[in-house]
């Protein structure tokens, strides 16, 4: 499965412009006063999005990437900068609520009824859903029998149904075997021939390297590295081998490196 190629002369699709987001955990109690511990999950993060561009995101536990997701969704507000996107993101994750009482065929048409097809349309749209979610027989079951990964199958296939101009998936397309993982290609290639833009959350930067054309390296919520996707999943690959084997001086020597890769200029 190659990489697409790099379209950086598409149109503007997302703009990230030195966003910061900041949580407070800050508590208080009857016997203590308040607490102003705060996390910084993202710092100044800068970089745009064309059309056409499929941008992996990769990054340790806690770098900030689903929070970037996330902002770029209009789910978290930035504490500072400001996100531009041409239309509305659609956000995929493996925690994606649905109804858990209906089954997935019913959560099927009322995802389609909720972004406005008629009932005659969802019920049309209903086979080939169901076919690119691959859960054969538990289609039929109600969804919270489901594990967070058929949930996120099933919220995939629903979403592509209404054809988003901005795709952003966080770790969904993980969670399913190689024929899920080959439906989701075809789908999300279909996508990229007609200008759309795709972000995808992995923790395999292996993954990120076979099927995006570009990634940004977080860490500890900053922007490390933005490039093509093969070196910068290759790199950050290479620094989490160092860490995990415990060579912190080497490790940070490398993150050193990537800080000073000439980052994408648009």
């Amino acid at each position: 499965m190659g990489a697409h190629e790099l379209s950086p002369e598409g149109e503007l699709s997302v703009l990230v412009n030195k966003v910061s987001l900041t949580y407070s955990l800050g508590r208080r109690s009857l016997f203590r006063k308040r607490s102003d511990r705060s996390v910084h999950a993202l710092n100044g993060v800068s970089f745009a999005a064309r059309a056409g561009e499929f941008i992996g995101v990769v990054g340790r536990n806690g770098s900030g990437k689903s929070t970037l997701l996330r902002a770029i969704a209009g789910v978290e507000s930035p504490t500072t900068g400001t996100v531009y996107a041409n239309a509305q993101p659609t956000l995929i994750g493996v925690h994606a609520a649905l109804i858990g009482d209906l089954t997935g065929s019913e959560n099927v048409v009322l995802g389609c009824l909720a972004m406005g097809m008629s009932r005659d349309e969802a019920e049309a749209a209903r086979p080939s859903i169901e076919a690119l979610a691959g859960l054969g027989s538990a289609i039929s079951r109600p969804m919270k029998t489901y594990s967070s990964g058929m949930q996120a199958r099933l919220r995939f296939a629903i979403s592509r149904t209404a054809n988003p101009e901005i795709l952003l998936i966080d770790e969904a397309l993980s969670t399913g075997d190689a024929s899920f993982e080959e439906r989701s290609k075809q789908s999300m290639d279909a996508m990229l021939a007609r200008a759309g833009t795709i972000f995808l959350v992995s923790h395999a930067a292996q993954t990120v390297e076979e099927m995006c054309s570009r990634a940004i390296w977080l860490e500890e919520g900053t922007l490390v590295m933005d490039g093509p996707a093969e070196e910068v999943a290759r790199r950050y690959r290479w620094f989490a081998h160092v860490l995990a084997q415990g060579d912190r001086d080497k490790a940070l020597e490398v993150l050193a490196g990537a800080y000073q890769q000439e980052f994408r200029q648009f």
